[in-house]
């Protein structure tokens, strides 16, 4: 048997394990890798909400990451949630540092029962110094819009209408440092993911048709299509086919979930 790639996840910790480091570690495993980890926040979480959130000690977490990149040949990075500006800037001193290859980063800043999950200065980080480091970023359109400082867009918009906003905020991402985007729409109608990114020297932009799945079971879907993106590119694949293939599997996670929790349950990461 060969070797699977390992990925490093970078991430908070959710005790429902529907998205988080757990999660990672399920979805890795899916896409035939290894994961490690470095938690860089503990939650208090179920189904119906965070309701709490603790950031782990920045030291502790720049030890726990230069011990892996030490001891093992590390294929490609999700980057999750980061809790606190100390954390966030350990982080990046890392990367900046080891720089290590695929780099994804998910800029997780609120839950969907919107607690925040990354402070001010952490933001500040992120756009900072995290961007212009990634390979990648995923953020969904919330997100993007928050970055880019945009307006949110409404989700049962038409498509001809949101395509636009889409691609002047995946633009403006990219003038902020980042070198490919993927904002994801499984909220949209329909529910199409965009890819702005660079292929031999000319802009290329990419949309994935998906449709809206009606579930309860679509808590972690983020942190499932971040880390199934950076495990594809860790084994070589494209960026769209990264993208494809990520989108794919949260698809089929959705689909074949069932019910857990009273409130926003996980996905089947084992599909």
């Amino acid at each position: 048997m060969s070797r699977p790639s390992v990925i490093l996840s970078i991430a908070g910790y959710d005790p429902i394990s529907g998205a988080g480091i757990t999660a990672d570690i399920k979805t890795a495993a899916a896409q035939n890798c290894y994961a490690v980890t470095c938690i860089t926040a503990l939650t208090v979480q179920s189904t119906q909400g965070v309701f709490g959130v603790q950031p782990l000690d920045p030291e502790l977490v720049a030890r726990t990451l230069a011990t892996l990149a030490d001891d093992l040949e590390i294929a490609a990075i999700r980057v999750g949630m980061l809790g606190s500006g100390e954390v966030a800037a350990a982080v990046a001193d890392f990367l900046e540092e080891r720089r290590l290859p695929n780099i994804v980063l998910d800029p997780v800043l609120r839950s969907s029962s919107g607690a925040i999950l990354l402070d001010g200065p952490g933001q500040e980080v992120l756009v900072k110094r995290l961007l212009p480091l990634a390979d990648v970023i995923t953020p969904n359109v919330d997100e993007a819009a928050t970055l880019a400082g945009a307006e949110p867009v409404a989700t049962d918009a038409p498509w001809e209408e949101v395509l636009p906003r889409l691609r002047a905020m995946a633009v403006k991402l990219r003038e902020l440092g980042s070198r490919a985007v993927v904002i994801t729409g499984g909220h949209l109608q329909p529910a199409n993911d965009y890819l702005l990114y660079e292929k031999a020297g000319s802009v290329m932009e990419e949309v994935f048709p998906g449709e809206h799945l009606e579930s309860r079971s679509t808590h972690g879907t983020g942190c499932a299509f971040a880390t199934a993106m950076a495990c594809q590119l860790a084994r070589g694949t494209t960026l769209p086919q990264a993208v494809r293939a990520a989108k794919e599997y949260v698809r089929k996670a959705i689909a074949a979930s069932y019910p857990l929790g009273r409130g926003r349950g996980p996905i089947n990461h084992g599909v």
